[in-house]
């Protein structure tokens, strides 16, 4: 009996391993924010919350399945070409948001390397009315292009939490 445990652990620990994709590779980007949990979830849970990360245009059609969409030049509309628009995955407010390209901007240099990529957004409240934000990006691949534009977001995911966090300092200090 003990054997035929173990066999079927082997074969069910083969069966998901198989189910790994073999050039998943992720990053995360981790800052204790000086805002509450609340408000740092309307930043990623609202139009107005996007735009004050540095975008130009926002529309967040927040539900399951619904789009965020961005443009960070203000020289065009949204829905054009140079739209950017995140696909939402799952979200338990206030706490975890999951969102994935869904359509990149035309000049997007990486053509291929996003379509199986997502990230997930966790807020933790800390007992001192501040917030940990960590963001996981996921699906990553090995090869130059995937390498690139990883390297690409963990520069942007950086700078987005910085703004972030200069956002709520501000608004701290009135």
């Amino acid at each position: 009996m003990k054997s035929l445990s173990a066999l079927l652990l082997l074969f069910l620990s083969a069966i998901v391993q198989s189910q790994q994709p073999a050039t998943s590779e992720s990053f995360v980007t981790e800052r204790i924010l000086n805002g509450p949990i609340d408000e740092v979830w309307k930043t990623w849970s609202t139009s107005e919350g996007w735009k004050s990360l540095g975008v130009a245009l926002a529309d967040v059609d927040f539900r399951l399945g619904g789009l965020i969409r961005t443009r960070y030049g203000g020289d065009g509309s949204l829905g054009d070409a140079e739209t950017i628009e995140n696909e939402i995955l799952a979200f338990e407010p206030p706490r975890m948001i999951a969102f994935r390209i869904h359509k990149t901007p035309a000049s997007f240099p990486f053509k291929e390397a996003w379509k199986q990529t997502w990230t997930v957004l966790t807020l933790t409240p800390l007992p001192d009315g501040r917030t940990h934000a960590r963001a996981a990006s996921l699906g990553y691949g090995k090869d130059p292009e995937s390498i690139a534009m990883r390297e690409f977001f963990e520069r942007g995911n950086a700078r987005t939490f910085d703004i972030l966090a200069a956002n709520l300092e501000r608004r701290a200090a009135k």
